[in-house]
């Protein structure tokens, strides 16, 4: 518990930190609000009146202050656009993220660690070589392009799969594999390479000279050890893919906090903005607490 504390606690400054340097960056960015809101043809007094309004006339550091204030009651502001609060933005969209997120992660586990542990096994065979080769293609596709590509081939032309929306589980197949296909090629290659340095272990050899099976050994050896550092990346992953949602609902048109966050953007709606931005980085560090603490379920020898 005093551990699981003092993580938490390091949230405050780390929070601080990410909405300081959003601040700073919408700051920076050309536009205001006021024009972007009224259009190119709005009166610059109407554009200041609405700016004033908004608050967006206020010194930078009022603004960052009164907005940190706000957040420690529990309040994100509310959208320039829409005047909807961001917190029910939020929660409205966050099931389509969290959805498309778990399914990434779920298709990942599924198929990249049975074949990182395959390819260790039968290291140098064909199904070994195969596993690396499409790790590399895999790793070094785009997800935009690789999303694209989907949609062209399996919606289009075969009519397999919905090309957009979110209204059937079929909906969510595409950008299932658009998001996983980077996280499984880096997860099958870590499994491989650390499952090649646990095999190879005095004690797995000792266990082999007393008649364990190959399958007992790894079940009951090999698998735990070397699942440590890949539990770390998957859980690193995994908060990364929380993020990671803004090109692949963009692209699959998902109604997620992905596509919420890239019309804030292009409108310069700085409380979606940063609401959205502060939302995902908890939720990441949260993540990183959450996969600390497993260590000491997988390996009694780790203790937090």
């Amino acid at each position: 518990m005093k551990f699981i504390g003092k993580r938490l606690l390091m949230l405050i400054p780390v929070m601080v930190g990410i909405i300081l340097l959003v601040f700073t960056i919408i700051s920076m960015t050309p536009g205001d609000p006021g024009r972007l809101i009224l259009g190119q043809l709005a009166t610059e007094e109407d554009v200041q009146e609405l700016n004033e309004r908004l608050g967006h006339n206020r010194p930078f550091f009022i603004r960052y202050t009164s907005y940190l204030v706000d957040l420690i009651k529990g309040d994100l502001g509310r959208s320039y656009l829409t005047d909807i609060s961001v917190a029910e933005s939020i929660v409205s969209r966050f099931p389509v993220t969290f959805k498309l997120t778990v399914y990434s992660i779920l298709l990942t586990i599924i198929v990249s660690i049975p074949i990182g542990i395959l390819s260790a096994v039968r290291q140098h065979s064909i199904i070994d070589g195969a596993s690396v080769f499409s790790a590399i293609l895999l790793s070094s596709m785009p997800v935009f392009w690789l999303g694209l590509i989907c949609i062209l081939l399996f919606s289009l032309k075969l009519g397999w799969f919905p090309a957009t929306g979110v209204e059937t589980a079929a909906s969510y197949v595409l950008p299932t594999v658009t998001m996983a296909a980077g996280t499984i090629a880096v997860i099958t290659r870590m499994t491989r390479t650390t499952m090649l340095g646990i095999i190879r272990e005095d004690y797995i050899r000792t266990a082999k000279a007393k008649g364990a099976s190959e399958g007992r050994i790894i079940r009951r050896h090999a698998l735990k050890n070397a699942l440590m550092p890949v539990i770390t990346v998957l859980g690193i992953n995994f908060g990364s893919l929380l993020g990671g949602t803004v090109l692949v609902e963009t692209v699959f048109g998902m109604p997620g906090i992905g596509t919420l966050l890239v019309d804030a953007i292009r409108m310069k709606d700085e409380p979606v903005v940063i609401g959205c931005v502060t939302f995902l980085a908890l939720c990441f560090s949260l993540i990183n607490l959450l996969v600390d603490i497993s260590y000491g379920f997988i390996d009694p020898r780790v203790k937090i």
